[in-house]
């Protein structure tokens, strides 16, 4: 495994995020065990979950990491967990507060909740799952510098933020000599490159670490895409126009002639961009984490990353010269 710096920050973190996402829906608790275990094995230190993942049991992926974490062994130790808040919580008692959106009452809650089914006193990374626009900065870091100092969070982070949303944080955590928002969790992939225009540059310019969702696309970047019969990649297959149905069997014909597969390409080709820290990883098996591991050491040939940018063809480069004289 490769490490990296998080962002702006001292801490190292594994080039492969686990995601966690599927952790006691579609992945039953006894397989993410064996996936967080095997996770360590392969040097991957970084997880990442949310507060509302499980399903309509919110809090139960969380849960699950909570009692692994609980059968000991310094698991907690060894990771660099990252968890979110923002959306609304089944059961939840906050009445009005519990709707959508962040503000120091919802950190606060939200936070003590998390760790609590996490099992932990702290969480290394506590991001804003969405932007929220009506959100005033000093009072969400006048929180995050309040449970920093409890020693409850290390670094603050953001998710699905646009590229203005970063530049207002910085200039708000300027005012306050505050290190401020040390990530971005951003979707990103070979069909997916609008980032490239705004969101990657402006990252890279406030030394913002990104981490990537979905660098697979949902699995239409992953092995046998358009041939798959049932689950969520079969429903996303069949809304795919023609035009894109050659795409990716352009793109499958391109991965077989380097011998390499599909999902492996996607997640090199990720990789590839510096100004991505790590993809997130959502495996069902540790089979598939054992395959995504390998993308960490593939390079790219000039050739095959020129052939990807005529399959999946960017927005031009960087805002305004993508676009203007």
């Amino acid at each position: 495994m490769k490490y990296t710096q998080l962002g702006k920050t001292g801490m190292r973190v594994s080039r492969l995020v686990l995601g966690t996402m599927n952790f006691g829906t579609r992945t039953d608790e006894a397989t993410s065990d064996a996936i967080m275990d095997r996770a360590l094995e392969l040097g991957i230190n970084f997880f990442d979950t949310a507060n509302q993942y499980g399903g309509s049991h919110h809090g139960l992926t969380e849960e699950i990491i909570g009692r692994w974490f609980a059968q000991g062994n310094q698991r907690r130790e060894k990771v660099v967990l990252a968890t979110k808040f923002y959306n609304e919580m089944a059961n939840a008692v906050d009445g009005p507060n519990d709707a959508a959106g962040v503000s120091a009452y919802k950190l606060y809650r939200s936070l003590d909740a998390s760790l609590a089914r996490l099992q932990t006193d702290h969480v290394e990374l506590y991001q804003m799952h969405h932007i929220d626009h009506t959100a005033n900065w000093d009072e969400l870091f006048q929180a995050y510098e309040t449970v920093m100092a409890q020693g409850k969070v290390y670094y603050a982070g953001s998710s699905n933020f646009g590229a203005r949303h970063l530049a207002f944080a910085a200039a708000a955590a300027e005012k306050r000599h505050f290190l401020g928002l040390v990530s971005e969790q951003h979707l990103y992939n070979l069909t997916q490159r609008l980032p490239e225009l705004e969101l990657l540059p402006t990252a890279r310019n406030l030394n913002m670490g990104v981490l990537v969702w979905s660098p697979l696309a949902s699995g239409l970047l992953a092995e046998n895409a358009l041939t798959v019969k049932t689950g969520r990649r079969a429903q996303k297959a069949a809304k795919l126009s023609n035009a894109q149905r050659q795409q990716i069997e352009a793109y499958e014909a391109l991965c077989q002639s380097i011998g390499e597969s599909p999902s492996t390409v996607a997640l090199a080709w990720v990789l590839h961009n510096p100004a991505i820290t790590a993809p997130i990883v959502g495996p069902s098996s540790v089979q598939q984490l054992d395959e995504a591991v390998h993308a960490v050491e593939l390079e790219l040939s000039p050739a095959t990353l020129s052939k990807l940018d005529e399959i999946f063809p960017g927005p031009g480069g960087a805002a305004p010269e993508a676009y203007a004289w």
